[in-house]
């Protein structure tokens, strides 16, 4: 299975020009906890998380309403080709100690996000369809009691 079947399509996106808090006010407004930073065609040069905000930012006592997003970022951002096998996308962020990993496509332009909980959910629907199989079998051997 490729990564692309499965990565969340929607996502949202900074400049690593804005602030920290309009790059914030944005997480609230889409109810996430990370910003792909992307440039003027929407190539991903960055990762922004609310950790980051937290750890690079705050912590740092640092304003964000006067730091850049560029500042606090992880870059280079691990990306993977929407075609990629999701075994290679769970080695990478294994590799890299991430829970997401940026999907590109063709031209390297951001497709999608893959995220740990992505993976999990679909492990999850593979559980539940092994369980109604099993239950399956379950009736038919009652019934030739």
């Amino acid at each position: 299975m490729s990564v692309g079947t499965i990565c969340s399509r929607i996502v949202a996106t900074a400049s690593s020009e804005e602030t920290v808090e309009e790059g914030a006010l944005r997480m609230k407004e889409y109810g996430v906890g990370t910003l792909v930073v992307v440039n003027d065609t929407r190539q991903p040069h960055g990762i922004v998380t609310d950790r980051d905000i937290m750890v690079r930012c705050v912590a740092e006592g640092r304003s964000p309403a006067d730091t850049q997003i560029s500042e606090i970022m992880s870059s280079p951002v691990r990306t993977l080709h929407e075609a990629g096998p999701l075994e290679e996308g769970l080695q990478a962020m294994q590799r890299v100690k991430a829970r997401r990993l940026v999907i590109t496509d063709d031209d390297g332009v951001l497709a999608g996000i893959l995220s740990i909980d992505d993976v999990v959910g679909l492990l999850a629907e593979q559980v539940d369809r092994v369980g109604a199989v099993l239950e399956a079998q379950g009736r038919e051997v009652l019934k030739g009691v």
